[in-house]
């Protein structure tokens, strides 16, 4: 289901702990609270797809959600088996083997990333839509075009020519060949993932930025640390996270999904 290189970088731990710190802090902090503004009322049913150890699983099950997490990485999977309340699997997000119409929410976060091929993205939002439920919501996080861009001058990457060529490739095609930079992925510019969720037959309702250019802001750790300026900064950032000028500087998007029936 994976290409060798992906499960090789995820078995290697390559997800563990990014989250915790830093710009990968900002991304969950954000994430959780488009989530949280998103999702239907507690408790509801929820499909994380690509949900790799539970990151978000953990606390949507602790909030009172019935949580089933679908994944690739057998590794992955024994993990998030072994969290409360949480129920895992092994499974690709082309091929579902989840009942139609059986959720309330479908979470990609995480299977647009390494789906190369337009046509299999296509084929994992309609997946998505096949199981979700009338009133039901789907949220696609993808990775922005231009992060490598960024990345390359932010971390001092630029430096090294392999990786140059990485982001040259990204600018021109949108695939990322991997190496000692991440691994083989696709990077989406701000046009494509509304359009290839509509492709598969779902209503766009919203795309949103996830971290805004703000993950590349220097004081970034010192505002995570003070309580009052992160809580501002989450503030502020909901008033500004659909505006269509702020979608190419951000790291990660989502795009918030549902049945045309319900539009």
């Amino acid at each position: 289901m994976l290409r060798p290189d992906v499960l090789d970088y995820y078995n290697r731990g390559g997800e563990q702990n990014r989250l915790t710190a830093g710009t990968g802090l900002l991304e969950y902090l954000r994430t959780w609270d488009i989530l949280d503004r998103t999702l239907p009322a507690t408790p509801c049913d929820i499909l994380d797809v690509g949900g790799a150890t539970g990151v978000y699983a953990a606390p949507l099950a602790a909030a009172g959600h019935r949580v089933c997490l679908i994944d690739p990485v057998p590794s992955h999977v024994e993990a998030a088996g072994r969290l409360p309340g949480v129920t895992a699997a092994l499974g690709d997000a082309r091929d579902l083997d989840v009942p139609d119409a059986s959720v309330d929410a479908v979470l990609l976060f995480g299977p647009l990333y390494h789906l190369t091929e337009r046509a299999d993205r296509v084929r994992a939002w309609a997946e998505a839509r096949r199981v979700l439920r009338p009133g039901g919501v789907v949220l696609g996080a993808t990775i922005g075009r231009f992060a490598s861009l960024f990345d390359g001058f932010v971390k001092g990457y630029a430096a090294d020519p392999f990786f140059v060529g990485l982001v040259r490739d990204v600018l021109a095609t949108g695939v990322h060949g991997g190496g000692p930079y991440f691994t083989t992925a696709y990077f989406h510019h701000p046009d494509e993932p509304a359009a290839e969720a509509r492709d598969a037959g779902l209503a766009v309702r919203r795309v949103v930025c996830v971290e805004s250019a703000l993950w590349m802001a220097g004081r970034l750790r010192e505002v995570l640390d003070d309580a009052e300026q992160r809580g501002l900064m989450l503030e502020l950032l909901r008033e500004v996270e659909d505006d269509p000028s702020m979608l190419g500087t951000s790291s990660h998007l989502i795009t918030v999904a549902g049945l045309l029936t319900d539009s």
